[in-house]
Order: C-alpha cells, then sequence, then structure tokens
C-alpha cells in the first residue's frame, strides 16, 4: 500500500484504547542552593505542567495520526479525576471514563531543576477493580465494540486490566471480528490469549521469561517466537531500542535496525510505535511496512523532549523520503 493512501486510511480507523489513564504532573525551576533542612537541592518553582498521560498519550498518538480514538478507563471520584475529564475536552478526546470511588486518580508528578529530573512523585491506588466496576467497564466496551475497527489494550498494571476483564473483552472482540493489539505489563503478561499483535519491549519480554542475562537480537527472536507460541498470538512485536524492532508472525519474522537518531527522551516512544502499529492492523498493511513505519515514529519521538505525540507531518515525510512503501 502506498504511503500517501495508508495515511488517508488512518482517518477512517476508529479505535477504543483500554487501559489505565493517569495523570503526567511536571514541576519546572531552578536550583541554585542546597536546603539547610536536609541534603537535598531547593527548587525555585517557575512553572507546573499537568497533562494526560498513560493510556491517553496512546489516544492521543492516535489522534495525532488521523484517527478517531475513544478512551475507556477508569478514574477517581476526586479532582484529578474532574482534570482529566476537562483535559480529555482540551485535547478533543472522546472518553468512557467510568468513576471508581473506591480509588483515587493516578498523578505522576516529576519534579524538574535545571533540566534534570530530580524526583518522581506517585499517588495511586493499584489494587484490581472490583467486579462491579468490571461489568460497568465491560458494558462500555460491548457498547461500542460494533463501532471500532482495533482496540488497544494499555496496561500499566494500575488495577484496570483484571484477568477476568482481559478474557471477556478478548472473547468479545473474537466474536465480532475486532483486531486485538497489546502494549503489556509483568503481572497480566500472558493473561492475553489470542491476540493479533502483543508489543513487549526486549526488557518486559525478559522478564516475563525470567531471564537475567543480555540477549543478543538472535537470542530476542528465540525468547519472543517462544512467547508468541504461548499467547497464541498472530503476531509478536518487540521493540528493541537501538537495535530497531522486530516482528514474528505467520508468515515469518521481520528485523528492522534503527535509524541513526540524536536521541534526546526515550519516553512516550512506546506509544507511538503502538500507536502505529495498531493502525496498521486495522488497515491490515504487511508485517515489513508495519515494522518500518512503527520504528520510523518511535526514532522520531524520541528526538523530542518530554512525552508528545507522534507528528503525524513529520512521519509522512520521513516515510516518504526513505521509500518506506516501494521498498516494504
Amino acid at each position: 500500500m502506498k504511503i500517501d493512501q495508508l495515511f488517508k486510511e488512518f482517518e477512517n480507523i476508529k479505535v477504543l484504547v483500554l487501559g489505565d489513564v493517569m495523570i503526567d504532573a511536571y514541576f519546572y525551576g531552578s536550583v541554585t542552593r542546597i536546603s539547610p533542612e536536609a541534603p537535598v537541592p531547593i527548587v525555585n518553582l517557575k512553572h507546573k505542567e499537568q497533562r494526560l498521560g498513560g493510556a491517553a498519550n496512546v489516544a492521543l498518538n492516535l489522534k495525532s495520526l488521523g484517527a478517531e480514538p475513544i478512551l475507556c478507563s477508569i478514574k477517581g471520584n476526586d479532582a484529578d479525576g474532574d482534570l482529566i475529564k476537562t483535559l480529555c475536552r482540551k485535547n478533543g478526546l472522546v472518553d468512557a471514563l467510568i468513576n471508581d470511588y473506591s480509588r483515587k486518580t493516578t498523578v505522576k508528578t516529576r519534579v524538574i531543576g535545571n533540566s534534570h529530573q530530580l524526583i518522581r512523585i506517585d499517588e495511586e491506588d493499584t489494587k484490581d477493580i472490583d467486579e462491579s466496576v468490571e461489568d460497568l467497564v465491560y458494558e462500555a466496551v460491548n457498547s461500542l465494540i460494533s463501532e471500532i475497527n482495533v482496540l488497544i489494550f494499555q496496561d500499566y498494571n494500575k488495577g484496570l486490566l483484571t484477568p477476568t476483564l482481559i478474557a471477556r473483552v478478548i472473547e468479545l472482540c473474537i466474536a465480532k471480528k475486532v483486531p486485538i493489539v497489546v502494549d503489556p505489563k509483568f503481572n497480566n503478561f500472558f493473561e492475553y490469549q489470542g491476540v493479533t499483535l502483543f508489543k513487549p519491549n526486549k526488557k518486559e519480554l525478559q522478564q516475563a521469561e525470567n531471564i537475567g542475562e543480555h540477549l543478543n537480537v538472535q537470542g530476542v527472536k528465540s525468547v519472543a517466537g517462544m512467547v508468541r507460541k504461548k499467547l497464541n498470538a498472530s503476531k509478536i512485536m518487540t521493540t528493541l531500542s537501538e537495535d530497531g524492532v522486530l516482528i514474528i508472525g505467520e508468515n515469518g519474522t521481520v528485523h528492522l535496525p534503527a535509524h541513526a537518531r540524536k536521541i534526546v527522551d526515550v519516553s512516550g516512544a512506546g506509544d507511538s510505535v503502538l500507536s502505529v502499529a495498531a493502525l496498521c492492523v486495522a488497515c491490515g498493511v504487511s508485517d515489513e511496512l508495519t515494522a518500518a513505519l512503527s520504528n520510523l515514529a518511535g526514532g522520531i519521538v524520541c528526538e523530542q523532549v518530554g512525552v508528545v505525540p507522534i507528528d503525524k507531518d513529520l512521519l509522512y515525510a520521513e516515510a516518504m523520503e526513505l521509500e518506506v512503501s516501494e521498498r516494504y
């Protein structure tokens, strides 16, 4: 498929993002002295930012790519939960957010002094949702399933994605023939049985299989292949940082090395890779083209400071310059 045709097709894709949502808060300031009370820097606060994070950042990436995301998650019945709703409206995101009255909204606060992160403060409850909240989430998914072209599980192990909810949603998607793309975390790693595309990074893959030693690309291929079989997944996509991206599917193995980049910040790169891959799955493109575009997206985001959505125009320009559709 030609790149211009594919990017136009992205605009016809509706994606349900089911996962843990949070606020990423940033306190920026300068440090010129050490506290007399304890050997810690004093940050002279200049300004604050509050952004959508977690699964919401995946939704922002999808929107930036021209797709129509719907964000399904839980939040606390608190001021931070209200802020998430406000930020969704401000960013033009459609949400299906459900109040969980038993928990607080997840907030990650980073204190930045002289352009360096000094500390991160997490406010969160990570216990699994109870059955009543799970039923509400499932019903929200069920009410939207006929409208969507692909579903993304974005798991941060914050309690939303329980084994039973995962199984129920996968069964629903399979029955409705909706492709499933997963960004896993450790706790529920092997719960995602029978999905379309499973996307761990190299570290997550090794943790799941309890492998401590360094793996080269060939070693990762071997482990990823075993995990794919355990999950009965159509394909597994593993991001390898400087070694690029690997996809193992029913039609074989694709490995594309990373492009030379000036890496500034790797934060959020995985969300951009996942978003591009999910849209490629929804459009039915080859593993080679999926790997190539996802690889480019991750690299572009790594050249920017902070967690930012992928720039569709930059991705398109690089894909055209590298003649990606002709090569893959």
